[in-house]
């Protein structure tokens, strides 16, 4: 099966691109606009629309397949690539990918992913975001050829064995942690609330005390409200480096603070990601290892997540090696070729290492469809609720996906 037709149109994500620096040094949060300078590459404005490219892959029996280009939330920061705009990557796509599209043998999709993910235009990358987008039409692309789903696909080409399984999912709150919080728990969310814990003075607690009054909040509203008593969920909450920032990066604070929020999180295990960021991605390798190393030899209930400079496969390998957390998110779009995600996810689950198939908000139901079915073939620890940061959406799309790929799956072995 070939390509006959390679199309690519600008779309809206599920979120917006924000200008990270300039939140966690003050931006003054306006409803839902920032108010101040930017201070990130390329950003108009604080908060922006968040944009996609829709890629679509004409088959030779008629069939169309998909995949959507998108970037984070917080491109351009921890060393990521710099803000996506789909006017100028449909410009690229359109003069330099489009025909190398056309005519390509869809049969088998790891070495086509490859290539494309390393496709340079005099001498450089194109944007991860952009690989990415054509990576998951690839990968729809030989599904649709084979009439299997695209986590089969995987199975197959990565020769991952054993059956497949519900992966656990997390979802997300955004700024509104208390409401969002009640959906999660009513939906029983298997990991919850994300909470967006990324400014000290409103957020954290200059001593940490927002972000222990919420834990403390959390843990007895899913006890109060929840509809069964087997339903125990992980509480997962992002602090994008600001406990390291209040503690000055100072290893043993740091420690004894985890100590506490795990006491508030009670029954539940904690896991923190991002709990120190020191600018780069060596020193947070080695804050984290530290981190890490404290938390085993006292046991405590608590696991940290590596996410900032934890951008590229090789990255994820460093982080891995280094034994810099308990989980590792392979935060998808940063990695380019979905490729890339999959081999992420294979090296954490053979290294015991959390295998988190996450992501951003700032994503499209077709992004987050492609990198479940990753998730799945993978058999990743747990999996984003994506995109945007209303809960119920990013739910419905995952589980959804999730549920139905299972069940074709399911139907196929029972019928032999």
């Amino acid at each position: 099966m070939k390509i006959i037709n390679a199309l690519a149109t600008p779309g809206l994500t599920g979120f917006y691109f924000d200008d990270q620096a300039a939140i966690k040094n003050g931006a003054t949060l306006d409803r839902f606009t920032y108010e101040g300078d930017t201070m990130t590459k390329n950003f108009k404005t604080i908060r922006q629309a968040g944009e996609a490219l829709s890629i679509m892959l004409v088959l030779e029996d008629g069939q169309v397949a998909y995949g959507d280009a998108a970037a984070v939330q917080y491109s351009g920061a921890g060393g990521r690539d710099e803000l996506f705009y789909a006017k100028t990557a449909k410009a690229t796509f359109d003069a330099h990918i489009k025909d190398a599209l056309i005519g390509l043998d869809i049969d088998a999709f790891k070495a086509n992913a490859e290539h494309f993910d390393a496709f340079t235009i005099n001498g450089e990358r194109i944007h991860t975001g952009l690989r990415y987008g054509i990576t998951q039409a690839l990968l729809d692309a030989t599904a649709k050829a084979h009439k299997l789903t695209m986590s089969e696909i995987v199975r197959r080409e990565y020769a991952i064995e054993g059956a497949y399984h519900t992966i656990p999912v997390f979802a997300q709150s955004g700024d509104d942690r208390y409401d969002h919080a009640d959906k999660m728990i009513i939906k029983e969310a298997d990991v919850l609330p994300h909470a967006l814990i990324n400014n000290v003075k409103t957020k954290l607690g200059e001593n940490g005390g927002l972000l222990s009054k919420y834990v403390e909040w959390l843990s007895k509203r899913i006890l109060s409200k929840r509809q069964s008593p087997y339903y125990n969920p992980i509480l997962h909450i992002d602090v994008y480096g600001t406990i390291g920032i209040i503690f000055g990066g100072d290893i043993d604070k740091i420690f004894t603070y985890l100590k506490h929020l795990a006491y508030k999180a009670e029954p539940f295990l904690l896991r923190i990601e991002g709990p120190i960021d020191t600018g780069d991605k060596e020193g947070t390798i080695q804050a984290l290892a530290n981190l890490k190393r404290k938390i085993d030899k006292e046991r405590l209930n608590v696991e940290i997540v590596a996410d900032e400079w934890c951008n590229t496969l090789q990255d994820v390998k460093d982080f891995g090696e280094r034994d810099a957390a308990h989980m590792l998110q392979v935060k998808t779009p940063d990695l380019g070729g979905v490729n890339n995600t999959i081999d992420a996810l294979i090296y954490c689950r053979e290294k015991g290492i959390g295998a988190y198939s996450g992501g951003s908000c700032n994503e499209t139901n077709v992004s987050a469809e492609v990198t479940t079915s990753i998730a799945i073939a993978c058999e990743a620890k747990q999996c984003l609720a994506k995109p945007g940061m209303g809960t119920d959406e990013g739910l419905m799309i995952v589980k959804n996906h999730m549920a139905k790929t299972l069940a074709l799956i399911e139907s196929r072995r029972s019928n032999g």
